[in-house]
């Protein structure tokens, strides 16, 4: 008998899984630069990071936030946000202010707009009456713009400065309609006013100096700020396009209109029922511009509940010859209002089907997955899709600071993340964030709506002072050697920190069976103390500057063809960054 062939060992290196989540291939003809799970790591050009966290920016809102707004006037940044029927001023730290009350709900959709009157946020729900800031107040809008004939004109005594106005027919107001009244005396009657509603003949409203007397010249009033022609309560979606703000209304397939660089007036209508093929109605309308600017190849572009979107391009819908259809276009169907984003030159659209860039797909000759910014993750989209496209919260944004782009998916137990790295196209997941809604505002400060308050993202290095939980499960390899049985025996992930190394756990996957490292992960910060200048220790702190790379060898037990690592890490208050893996495995025979 010949001599028994002795074990040999051999370690190789694998990088970490730059090319991120994949919910695609087939696990055993994946890409080893993939991970069939990434959750709370953001794949890089250069390693796959822990996620930052976030802090409670907001606090005392009663409720859950489910909508977020930014308004960006010339001279003043506001952050709003709305829950329980209520908006919050959240633009600073601390807690909100509350400055409106009375909303049927708070799932609003809204749109900055600038006239020769000012810059404007204009928000609809399909419920109650269309709103405007104007950058001081919340003007609700009016249905009517027919002013009555005034009756009379009080006040309410001695230095009262409330003036109730009698009309001689109903005024068809509602409280937060804004009026200007002129031409009555005493003059201090006179004015632009937010007001009251009373009752159908009687409104009231705040003077600045108390009148001498009741109103002994009546005067007129007008209505400063009405959509007519449509109930602006059945708007449920809301877009700028050419300079004229565009509605979509609710259970129908009409959209509405008004005049150029108007934020009020005799609304218009273009009914697409003609059109519309499938049947439905329409879900939401963006602005698509094909040479990434504004300009005369900006197109509109309406959805469908069926995915049928729409294409025209021109400037008035009245006029035949400046308003043409592009064409019809077939997709999943669409189950969310927040469904169209406009990123850069393109239109994102947000279908069953996953995320739809209009650039690519319209200029497919056929139904075709590899077009979709989902199309990695495709099975873990349309199955989220599937399973909650009833529930509230899907939205995208984008993250232009962390090059990310976020798809709120809603869950039945909170709300995750599913993230691209818009440099790689690589998708991660995120969790432990339950966020309704997300919004950037300031310099690039990225906000979202949780439960009682607005949190700031990517801003810690912790979950609002909590460990931030993450597992990965690497791609399997066969390590150029398909054929071969292996015994993986030592692992040693290459990780770079700022800080002391959290708890890291990892395990060895063998043939496509995900067993997670033994063991639960937790972490109690204990970070190197970083000196600081006239404040620092000497011989005791550490001056900072530096990174720590830690390569610390682990023992595992597995037997198969094919193995991944499997990476669990608790942490906070440390950057985290996994370049790459070294593997120790002996070789073996066919069995």
């Amino acid at each position: 008998m010949g001599k028994p062939q002795q074990r040999s060992a051999r370690t190789t290196s694998v990088a970490a899984p730059l090319g991120g989540w994949n919910a695609r291939d087939s696990v055993a003809e994946m890409n080893p630069m993939d991970a069939t799970k990434l959750e709370n790591f953001f794949p890089t050009p250069s390693d796959v990071s822990l996620r930052k966290g976030y802090t409670q920016h907001a606090t005392g809102i009663t409720g859950q936030v489910e909508t977020l707004m930014s308004y960006n006037g010339p001279v003043s940044e506001k952050l709003f946000a709305i829950a329980g029927g209520k908006i919050f001023d959240v633009t600073n730290t601390g807690v909100a202010t509350q400055v409106y009350a009375g909303l049927s709900n708070s799932k609003w959709q809204f749109i900055n707009v600038s006239t020769a009157g000012g810059n404007f946020l204009a928000m609809v729900n399909g419920l109650d009456p269309a709103m405007v800031y104007n950058g001081t107040s919340w003007i609700v809008v009016a249905v009517t713009s027919t002013a009555q004939t005034i009756s009379s004109i009080s006040r309410g005594g001695t230095g009262n400065l409330t003036a109730t106005v009698t009309t001689a027919a109903p005024h068809n107001l509602v409280t937060n309609n804004q009026v200007t009244v002129a031409g009555a005396l005493p003059a201090e009657y006179n004015g632009t006013y937010l007001i009251t509603r009373i009752n159908s003949t009687q409104f009231s409203y705040t003077m600045a100096t108390a009148p001498a007397t009741n109103a002994v010249t009546l005067g007129s009033y007008s209505i400063n700020l009405a959509v007519t022609g449509v109930n602006s309560n059945t708007f449920v979606n809301i877009n700028l396009f050419k300079n004229r703000l565009w509605f979509v209304q609710e259970d129908s397939l009409k959209a509405w209109y008004l005049d150029p660089l108007a934020i009020g007036g005799s609304a218009a209508s273009l009914d697409l029922s003609g059109i519309a093929g499938s049947g439905g109605y329409l879900q939401a309308m963006g602005t698509w511009t094909l040479d990434a600017g504004q300009g005369s190849d900006d197109y509109a572009a309406f959805v469908t509940s069926m995915g049928q979107v729409i294409i025209y391009n021109g400037t008035d819908p009245s006029v035949a010859e400046t308003w043409l259809m592009k064409g019809v276009w077939q997709f999943g169907q669409t189950f969310a209002r927040r469904c169209f984003f406009k990123w850069g030159g393109d239109l994102l659209l947000l279908t069953q089907d996953g995320l739809v860039p209009m650039s690519a797909a319209v200029q497919s000759t056929r139904l075709d997955p590899r077009i979709n910014l989902t199309d990695k993750i495709y099975f873990a989209v349309s199955q989220a899709a599937t399973l909650y496209y009833d529930n509230f919260g899907w939205q995208i944004n984008y993250y232009a600071s962390e090059n990310m782009l976020i798809l709120n998916v809603p869950i039945s137990t909170g709300t995750q993340q599913f993230v691209m790295h818009t440099i790689t196209k690589s998708w991660g997941q995120f969790t432990g964030i339950s966020a309704n809604c997300w919004e950037v505002h300031g310099k690039e400060g990225m906000y979202f709506g949780g439960n009682g308050y607005v949190g700031r993202f990517y801003n810690a290095t912790s979950d609002n002072g909590t460990n931030i939980q993450a597992n990965c499960q690497q791609a399997y390899s066969y390590f150029d050697s398909r054929g071969t049985l292996k015994r993986f025996t030592m692992l040693r992930p290459i990780i770079i920190t700022d800080n002391a190394l959290p708890t890291v756990l990892c395990g060895i996957s063998t043939d496509f069976d995900p067993v997670s490292p033994n063991g639960s992960v937790t972490f109690n910060p204990a970070l190197i103390p970083i000196g600081k200048w006239d404040a620092a220790v000497w011989d005791y702190n550490l001056w900072g500057g530096g990174v720590n790379v830690n390569k610390q060898w682990q023992g595992v037990t597995g037997i198969g063809y094919a193995g991944g690592i499997n990476l669990s890490v608790a942490s906070q208050g440390v950057d985290f960054r996994w370049a790459s893996t070294d593997y120790v495995f002996e070789t073996g025979g066919v069995l």
